[in-house]
């Protein structure tokens, strides 16, 4: 790699904490939730909302959830968006690419400050959500202007589009999918996406007060920009891809207090057994990485979940991570979003 790279290449994903202890998650948690665009509150409230209510229980629970997904080399999320970047670079080898986290570290600041190092000049920024929400890939991109200001400039910066409806986004996961169908029969396939609340989705969808909490119809005028419209699409075209007809889309992670976008795949999983429905994978198309909220949240809770409500089969899709086919994903998105003034 030249110390004048044509471009640079920021993967950004959502964060981690440095460590699975209760003070570092805990300073994840402020970090995280402080994001007006994620808890999309009033000042106070919000404040109220973390101090009070959250910060005060939720790290214990958290670190103890972040231990059993930690690996002796750190943080899967971390090293599957490090081996991400990696693999792009090879792919790219005039770019100068790197990882960096929204929330937690490697930081944005850090990412621009090697750009800047390296001589850098454009940078396509590769938010890792297929698909948009504010609370995403919205502030995500906000946050990486205000930084590459606050760092002086000299950054001209494109922002690789969502891509939940990507032919090599859906080919890698489908072919996620099949490996692990190959595993043996299931009855039905359950694609679980990270939740939203529903007054964010209300915001962008002029359908959302109509449709929600039923199957979101396909992409049109009037839900274009909406996540779970673009979670329906995504789970209807990896299931395609995949050659999968039993499939239901349900959404995870939800917080108390507010009404969140459904169905609710801790209650889709309770619920299967009782259908029918005894032999089941599961898949995250929301993550491109395994994190804390596949391994652990689906690959142990859910599981348990399942089985205890007389299941008799679970297994968990892995994310992409570093498949191949992912990784020319991604070199597509960056190729097809060049530097103002460069053709693609």
């Amino acid at each position: 790699m030249t110390t004048q790279a044509k471009r640079g290449v920021v993967l950004v994903n959502v964060g981690t904490p440095d460590e699975p202890t209760v003070p570092a998650v805990r300073r994840y948690l402020a970090e995280f939730l402080s994001d007006p665009k994620v808890v999309d509150l009033p000042a106070l409230l919000r404040w109220l909302l973390l101090h009070l209510i959250i910060l005060p229980f939720r790290p214990k629970r958290s670190a103890h959830a972040y231990q059993q997904i930690w690996t002796k080399d750190g943080s899967p999320l971390l090293l599957h968006t490090r081996a991400q970047a990696d693999a792009l670079a090879q792919r790219l080898p005039d770019a100068e690419v790197v990882a960096a986290m929204r929330y937690g570290n490697p930081s944005l600041g850090a990412a621009v400050s090697q750009l800047k190092v390296k001589g850098v000049s454009h940078v396509t920024l590769v938010p890792l959500y297929p698909q948009r929400a504010d609370a995403t890939t919205g502030t995500t991109v906000a946050a990486f202007h205000q930084t590459v200001a606050k760092a002086g400039g000299g950054l001209d910066v494109t922002v690789a589009p969502p891509f939940h409806a990507s032919a090599g986004f859906i080919t890698a996961y489908a072919e996620r999918l099949r490996a692990a169908l190959a595993e043996g029969t299931v009855d039905q396939v359950v694609f679980s996406y990270h939740g939203l609340p529903v007054r964010q989705v209300k915001k962008v969808c002029a359908m959302g007060s109509s449709t929600c909490p039923g199957e979101c119809a396909p992409l049109g005028p009037a839900s274009r920009d909406c996540y779970r419209a673009q979670c329906f699409a995504t789970s209807r075209a990896i299931a395609q891809a995949a050659g999968v007809t039993a499939f239901t889309t349900a959404f995870q992670s939800r917080l108390k207090g507010t009404s969140w976008i459904g169905p609710f795949t801790d209650d889709v999983l309770a619920a299967l057994p009782g259908r029918g429905v005894r032999r089941v994978a599961v898949a995250c198309p929301s993550f491109v990485a395994d994190c804390l909220e596949t391994l652990e949240e689906l690959g142990q809770r859910g599981k348990d979940t399942f089985l205890k409500a007389g299941g008799a089969h679970f297994v968990l899709v892995p994310a992409p991570n570093a498949a191949p086919a992912f990784i020319d994903t991604l070199a597509a998105l960056v190729t097809a979003s060049p530097p103002r003034g460069e053709s693609p």
